[in-house]
């Protein structure tokens, strides 16, 4: 596996640091090297957040990406704010319920998830992070559906197992929404 360098930003409550936090779990347990930072402001639920999530076999020399690989945008701010550091070759998959302009870019593979909308439709509320997660999935080859299903079990606290089989609905509806 090459390293792989993911930037994930959306607003506080949108879930961007659990997916994040469950990216750099599930590389933990198929032993490959990883980082996980977190960044967000004073406001937890509503204000700005984003984290970096490297994953690979070799020596991780910073947390901070500023070129990531993959880009996925929550909402419209995010968006406007990375989608000019991917790299050429790289992926901006995007919640297309929330945002309502594709990136300008022709150089990256774009993928419009309407992860918001599905997430009501399928009585998912709350896990379009979740959707797009599988569609990062289907898009990059990061991960196996089992390997994230696996971490899924490990992340998501006791007090919330009953969340354990709605997350993994999710991810497998992002994984077959595809790009």
């Amino acid at each position: 596996m090459k390293m792989t360098e993911t930037l994930i930003a959306g607003f506080g409550g949108q879930g961007v640091l659990f997916i994040g936090k469950l990216m750099a779990h599930t590389g933990l347990m198929l032993d490959k090297n990883v980082s996980w930072l977190p960044s967000y402001g004073p406001e937890m639920r509503g204000g700005t957040c984003n984290c970096s999530v490297i994953v690979g076999d070799g020596q991780i020399g910073s947390p901070i990406v500023s070129e990531p690989d993959v880009l996925i945008a929550m909402n419209l701010p995010s968006l406007e704010k990375y989608e000019s550091t991917v790299k050429s070759g790289g992926f901006i998959l995007y919640d297309s319920s929330l945002i309502g302009r594709a990136p300008n870019r022709s150089d990256v593979t774009v993928c419009a998830i309407p992860a918001t909308q599905l997430s009501k439709d399928n009585d998912l509320g709350g896990l379009a992070n979740m959707i797009i997660l599988g569609a990062l999935l289907k898009a990059t080859g990061l991960y196996t559906l089992e390997e994230l299903e696996a971490a899924i079990t490990k992340v998501v606290p006791a007090k919330k197992a009953a969340m354990v089989a709605k997350n993994v609905e999710a991810v497998t509806l992002g994984y077959n929404y595809g790009c």
